[in-house]
């Protein structure tokens, strides 16, 4: 690679030397030499005269006038002087007072400097996705920004203004945003949100018949349940197995796992609860009607799918396994044991008692994947229950373990049922077999997943919790900031393809410069990766 430049050498006589120098990788090929310079003027014409032999005819840019600095003797090395005397050490009697600086010039100031960086890239990205998803119509900027900080970093509502400043932001007083939380249900942002993402979920064809609904649970490390007519944090059954006080949250989303509709409960509420709550609040919200819900078997009783029937809400929802001997009756009399993989059998079950019993569709589907690892726990259980029956492991709560007194032994009939029933997976639904088959109604329900996607998404990319307030009101309006964080994540992740974390890794990387030179300031571009302009090309931000 060949390369020239201008280079300033201190002569021997004091003299300041000008040569244009030509140089292929590190061997110097030619030294033409321009002249020596005896005072500040003639360097400053030699080097303008070398920069024009250098690149002929080049324009400059215009940039206004700029404090240009000249050039001095002084400044260039002098390795030709003798040293400065040491400490200690006096200078000889002949030496000038004023002898040239040894060694390289200190530094001069420059005519222009950084003033700030920032992630402009990022943040329009953001503000694009937060726009087309509808929020805009809030007309809160301070409840934009808690929105949009907590996808680049999730962390406390105080602490969204050192993420603000971090991405160059703009950023509002922590007061303002105390009163954006308070604005947020004063004013029912919920409903705003919630209606929002469903006329962006319908319009991008994501809303079809079908929504999916789940619940999920937020602990809080405290050590005392709230009390109260309005207590919220209760000890209940907790996802996670804790013992601490918690709130139930219950999600609805549509097909692709874009969220509908959020709602908060009491810690202790039990899941079935929970659903027809949500149902009504969105068929109110948006009139919406024929619509079928796709639930876990979680939300199963008799009760909970007619009140869910009688609200005009179709539904799909797990059946749990232990009552397939009996719907199945039939098939086991016939062919005992044997099913072949993917065979879909269908019956129908009585649920509920007196007047509300109700006749139910059961679809049943055998999977020989699903059998494997069935038999494998079944397995991992028989092995715990002789070691409890042995004595070498102590006596605990143990499935196919009988015990009789002092007696413990295998329950050979319990493992039976098991065997019988392993690989085998139910769905009740009051769907006709005439507008949906089995084969549909269970590929809807494993659709189901998508919910599951969207509250990891909460937990762990937009941390939900922990929870920096305590009171019910400031609860709510937290978790209406998270459901909005949750749809314009879900909107950057399906667009882009990349997951929200890597999304902001990369474009976070794109920093823009913002520089002052001579009083005015200008912002420089970055310049983009090959990842970063994918994502913006799949995004369509215009960059």
């Amino acid at each position: 690679m060949v390369s020239r430049f201008v280079r300033k050498v201190r002569t021997a006589s004091g003299a300041v030397a000008v040569q244009i120098v030509t140089r292929r990788g590190r061997a110097v090929e030619q030294v033409e030499h321009l002249g020596s310079a005896h005072g500040d003027a003639e360097l400053a014409l030699l080097l303008t005269a070398a920069r024009d032999r250098l690149a002929p005819g080049q324009d400059a840019l215009d940039l206004g006038e700029l404090s240009a600095v000249a050039p001095r003797l002084e400044d260039v090395a002098d390795w030709t002087s003798k040293p400065a005397p040491t400490v200690g050490q006096t200078a000889l009697d002949d030496e000038p007072a004023s002898a040239p600086r040894r060694g390289r010039p200190v530094a001069v100031k420059a005519g222009g400097r950084v003033v700030a960086t920032s992630s402009m890239v990022l943040w329009q990205a953001l503000i694009t996705a937060y726009t087309r998803v509808g929020l805009d119509a809030l007309a809160d900027e301070a409840f934009r920004a808690m929105v949009l900080a907590r996808i680049v970093e999730p962390t406390s509502k105080a602490d969204t203004l050192r993420v603000l400043a971090e991405l160059g932001a703009p950023c509002p007083s922590l007061r303002t945003i105390w009163r954006s939380l308070k604005r947020c249900n004063d004013n029912d942002y919920r409903d705003k949100v919630c209606k929002a993402c469903t006329a962006f979920s319908s319009a991008t064809g994501g809303l079809s018949a079908l929504i999916m609904y789940d619940v999920t649970t937020l602990h809080f490390e405290i050590g005392d349940e709230d009390t109260g007519q309005s207590a919220l944090r209760k000890v209940g059954m907790s996802k996670e197995h804790r013992v601490d006080p918690q709130v139930q949250v219950g999600l609805l989303v549509d097909p692709t796992g874009f969220p509908l509709e959020v709602h908060l409960f009491e810690g202790n509420t039990a899941e079935t609860t929970t659903i027809l709550p949500v149902l009504t609040k969105f068929q109110e919200r948006h009139g919406v009607t024929g619509m079928v819900v796709v639930a876990d078997a979680g939300m199963l009783s008799a009760n909970n799918l007619n009140e869910i029937e009688d609200a005009g809400f179709s539904f799909i929802v797990g059946s749990r396994i232990t009552k397939a001997p009996y719907d199945l009756a039939d098939h086991f009399t016939r062919h005992g044991d044997y099913f072949t993989d993917g065979q879909i059998l269908e019956s129908t079950r009585a649920m509920g008692t007196g007047k509300k019993k109700r006749q139910r569709r059961v679809v049943y589907q055998w999977s020989f994947k699903r059998s494997k690892r069935d038999n494998k726990t079944i397995n991992a259980q028989i092995a715990k229950a002789e070691k409890v029956a042995a004595g070498t492991a102590p006596l605990a709560k143990t499935r196919f373990l009988k015990v009789t007194g002092e007696s413990k032994e295998l329950n050979q009939a319990t493992i039976d049922r098991a065997r019988q029933l392993a690989g085998l997976k139910g769905y009740v639904t009051n769907l006709d077999p005439a507008l949906m088959d089995g084969a549909a109604v269970i590929a809807a329900y494993h659709e189901l997943w998508q919910v599951e996607a969207s509250f990891r998404m909460t937990k762990s990319d937009l941390k939900a919790r922990p929870i920096f307030h305590h009171e019910r009101e400031a609860i709510e309006a937290h978790l209406t900031v998270v459901f909005a964080a949750l749809a314009v994540g879900c909107y950057l992740q399906q667009r882009s393809g990349v997951t929200i974390k890597k999304l902001v890794q990369t474009l976070r990387a794109a920093r823009s410069a913002t520089i002052e030179i001579n009083g005015q300031r200008m912002t420089l571009d970055p310049e983009l990766t090959g990842p970063t302009q994918a994502i913006l090309d799949r995004l369509g931000t215009g960059h």
